[in-house]
């Protein structure tokens, strides 16, 4: 499946987020080395923590509902083919194209050659990168660069 910019989605599964968490825009590590600047057990009476949480957790229902603001496809990027895996494309097409002109014991021969070569066809096909998209969900939530897997296409 692959999801479009502006379709409605839900998530097909509960997610857990866990660690360190971040406000937007703020720099996870402080480096504040101004001398002047109070480092006493009372120097933050505002409660805060500079931008940066010891940790944390967050849990998403399946069934949230959301729209997908991006869509970044990473199988445009070639994943680089093994010798095997180049040969099962070439003799595979030359099958396809050939193959009904061939004599019998070639075609047989071919065939045998594209058999042994399939699992390291297959192998390729299971490394290929997937697609990653940006969805905002309905209560505010923004998930980004997560795989397009966890996403059913929404009813509504």
């Amino acid at each position: 499946m692959t999801l479009e910019e502006g379709l409605r989605v839900k998530l097909a599964r509960d997610l857990r987020l866990a660690g360190a968490l971040v406000a937007a825009g703020d720099d996870p590590m402080p480096t504040d080395t101004d001398p002047d600047t109070e480092t006493g057990s009372d120097a933050d009476t505002d409660g805060g923590t500079d931008g940066v949480a010891v940790g944390g957790s967050l849990s998403l229902a399946s069934g949230t509902e959301g729209t997908v603001e991006r869509v970044h496809d990473h199988r445009d990027r070639e994943v680089r083919q093994s010798h095997g895996a180049r040969e099962y494309v070439r003799l595979k097409s030359l099958l396809d194209d050939f193959g009904h002109q061939m004599p019998p014991e070639t075609l047989r021969q071919l065939e045998e050659q594209i058999g042994s070569l399939e699992p390291e066809w297959i192998a390729h096909q299971g490394r290929r990168l997937r697609v990653t998209v940006r969805v905002r969900l309905d209560n505010g939530f923004v998930l980004d660069d997560v795989h397009e897997d966890l996403f059913t296409v929404s009813d509504a």
